[in-house]
């Protein structure tokens, strides 16, 4: 990923890439209201991976429930995909981003590794999940991104 970047004038920056291809990917839930948050790294989409996340999901929650909200990605809305007990899917209408506060968390993670040359994917997923881990230990970042205003609030977060 690249930012621009300040330069003298007349001088061109130079930034290294890597042009191959592996993937991997980043699962993240935010409570809004609290800014609490659980980022799972994994290395692929498809419903038996949203399944697993899913469960891994309902054992950080505990007792509680919870509401998730989603796009409409073929592995979310798969009638093979295993829904744990306690977890309901709200799905976004089409071509609605900007309605799901994750996205928001996305330009914060990507600041770890903007303009930055990894060797690899191991050593770029280990920088992305420090990121995830120092976003996970600042609540109230997150709550700024993802507590929309219009966002339902309980009477404690009210």
């Amino acid at each position: 990923m690249y930012r621009r970047v300040w330069t003298r004038r007349g001088e061109r920056p130079l930034a290294l890439g890597a042009h191959r291809y592996r993937w991997s990917y980043v699962y993240t839930f935010v409570e809004p209201q609290t800014g609490r948050s659980l980022s799972l790294l994994v290395d692929g989409v498809d419903t038996e991976v949203m399944g697993w996340v899913l469960r891994e999901l309902r054992a950080w929650l505990g007792e509680d429930e919870a509401w998730v909200v989603l796009d409409r990605a073929g592995w979310h809305v798969s009638g093979r995909l295993e829904v744990p007990e306690g977890i309901r899917l709200v799905f976004l209408p089409p071509y609605s981003p900007e309605l799901q506060p994750v996205e928001r968390v996305w330009p914060l993670v990507n600041e770890a590794v903007a303009n930055r040359y990894f060797q690899d994917l191991e050593e770029m997923m280990e920088v992305v999940a420090e990121r995830c881990r120092v976003l996970e230990a600042d609540p109230q970042t997150l709550r700024r991104h993802t507590l929309f205003h219009w966002w339902p609030r309980t009477k404690t977060s009210a």
